[in-house]
């Protein structure tokens, strides 16, 4: 494409003839153009112009344009760099004339380069949200809801031998690319055997004794191969080949050395899965287990406007990797809807994104209420129904002291922090007085102490007191019903957008991809609503239906 940097691209008329020929009914991106015009900005993407060996650059807003289609279609770079030269509906969308012949596929990777780099990858939401803001498309203050779905890795899930394994065969291919003469010196004949091929599960010893001897073969190795890289005599650029970095922590994570010996490291010994490294291939995967589902890979956190009169459209996207919990991503999406002046007025969310600080803070900083069910007392006391929890215990906070249901009073208040940093409130009472009490066995189970309660502070224990109320009133499940949709976002994103599965490797490479896939789904959305198309309740199945005609 011959373009140059501007902030509007009219439509050649003879595109626009042919095009209205072409399309007599409805087309989703020529009702684009002509209901909402073109939001992307030459001038707000300067820094992405590059023009190489004499080639026109091509225009970063067209090219933004062209990225929410590809993801639309689910297009691969040459299928849609194909699509843009032959398809006459995207020369009418991006203002192009018939005869312009296109650009070569590799421009949309270097471009995807260039926006993380630059940190630009959430402009392009955020300046379509913008225009459809302009547009009356999405409400300031209006009504948002937050879920989250697991995003698989783009790489094979692995063994603790087969990672290992693979893992020493990608530092041999990096060194033989960059260090070819120094790695032949160095490696034995039987190494090219070893760790040519992939490590696969098919290929390996069946018996556990023969995979722990090969475990701790191919440790060896590593330390052999680690300690020539780290020798006095090696060049020290040798160090930072990214794949050697990954040897090196995989081997610090899976083995040790004790009187010269390789050594497994065992699960208690082994690192949390937050820090546990996967794959060599993607050095930012984690695998997590939530409930019944395990997965190595990412998350995704989508936010949403679930307003009647507008259409439901994304306003958010955080790419996490997955061991990162749902609770601490509350606060970092209302700190980027706030740096948007995206914020809702109540935002629904599920359990998982909800606790007693960021009730206080949602409502303290932003202004907004964090609508969602918080976690019930989980002492045996309250989940039998039968003991004495800390509903039936009065709290003084003035003299700091607890009176029990039978009216004795506490001995001991202290204020500490408990593993998760929070700062909590742990009051004892007197084992002596518990002994002496007749319905001991409902209150505590300990042999050699008092009973003991813990709680939150008063600010954080009157909201989770409060919280708690309001989903056992009669309103709480008409509000919250709202949330309902959020699902449905979830599902459209994997089953028809590719959300479930990265295209590509690394957390900011799959963030982009998961920006994009909003974009398009926003596209699709706003085209929808213009085209008076209702929304859709969740579906039911006629078995389902069967029992309401009933």
């Amino acid at each position: 494409m011959t373009l140059h940097a501007r902030d509007w691209f009219p439509i050649p008329a003879e595109t626009a003839r042919v095009a209205r020929a072409a399309f007599r009914k409805g087309n989703i991106y020529m009702d684009i153009r002509d209901e909402l015009g073109f939001w992307y900005k030459d001038s707000n993407y300067a820094h992405l112009f590059v023009a190489d060996e004499g080639r026109p650059a091509e225009s970063p807003a067209r090219l933004n344009m062209i990225l929410s289609v590809q993801f639309a279609e689910g297009l691969s770079d040459r299928q849609a760099a194909e699509a843009v030269r032959s398809r006459i509906d995207l020369k009418y969308l991006l203002g192009l004339p018939l005869e312009d012949e296109g650009f070569d596929f590799s421009v949309l990777s270097e471009y995807r380069d260039r926006l993380i780099a630059s940190g630009a990858e959430a402009q392009l939401l955020e300046d379509m949200l913008l225009h459809f803001r302009e547009e009356g498309m999405l409400k300031v203050r209006g009504r948002q809801r937050t879920d989250s779905t697991h995003v698989l890795a783009a790489i094979r899930q692995m063994n603790r031998l087969e990672r290992v394994g693979e893992t020493m065969r990608a530092a041999l291919n990096a060194l033989a690319t960059v260090a070819p003469d120094w790695l032949r010196v160095l490696v034995p004949p039987e190494w090219f055997d070893l760790y040519g091929p992939r490590f696969e599960q098919y290929r390996l010893p069946k018996e556990k004794t023969k995979q722990e001897r090969l475990g701790q073969d191919i440790g060896a190795d590593g330390y052999h191969l680690l300690s020539a890289i780290y020798d006095v005599t090696a060049a020290a650029w040798l160090r930072e080949v990214p794949a050697v970095e990954i040897l090196r922590q995989i081997w610090v994570q899976q083995y040790y050395l004790q009187d010269d010996q390789v050594h497994w490291r065992t699960e208690k010994d082994s690192p949390p899965s937050n820090r546990a490294l996967q794959s060599p291939y993607d050095a930012e995967a984690r695998n997590r287990t939530k409930r019944k589902k395990n997965w190595t890979g990412y998350a995704v956190h989508l936010t949403e406007t679930c307003d009647p009169d507008t259409p439901n459209l994304i306003t958010d996207v955080q790419t996490t990797p997955a061991t990162t919990s749902d609770v601490a991503m509350t606060k970092i999406i209302h700190a980027s809807l706030a740096e948007r002046n995206l914020l809702p007025y109540e935002h629904l969310v599920d359990t998982a994104y909800v606790d007693a600080d960021l009730l206080i803070a949602s409502r303290d900083q932003h202004g907004l209420d964090l609508f969602g069910p918080v976690m019930p007392d989980t002492s045996w006391q309250a989940r039998e129904g039968t003991g004495f929890d800390l509903a039936c215990f009065g709290i003084d906070w003035e003299t700091m002291t607890v009176t029990c249901p039978r009216g004795q009073s506490s001995q001991r208040w202290n204020t500490r922090r408990n593993a998760e940093g929070k700062e909590i409130v742990v009051v004892r009472f007197d084992l002596s007085v518990c002994q002496a009490c007749t319905q001991r066995e409902q209150c505590t189970k300990a042999k050699n102490q008092g009973r003991t309660v813990t709680f939150r502070p008063q600010a954080q224990f009157d909201a989770l007191r409060e919280a708690r109320k309001r989903q056992e009133s009669l309103g709480f499940k008409d509000r919250y019903k709202h949330r309902a949709g959020v699902e449905g976002t979830v599902s459209q994103g994997t089953r028809s957008f590719g959300l479930r599965q990265t295209r590509y490797i690394g957390l900011e490479k799959t963030h982009l991809q998961h920006v994009l896939t909003a974009a398009a789904m926003n596209l699709t959305r706003a085209v929808t609503w213009l085209a008076d198309v209702p929304k859709a309740p969740t579906r039911k199945s006629r078995f389902q239906r069967l029992a309401l005609a009933a």
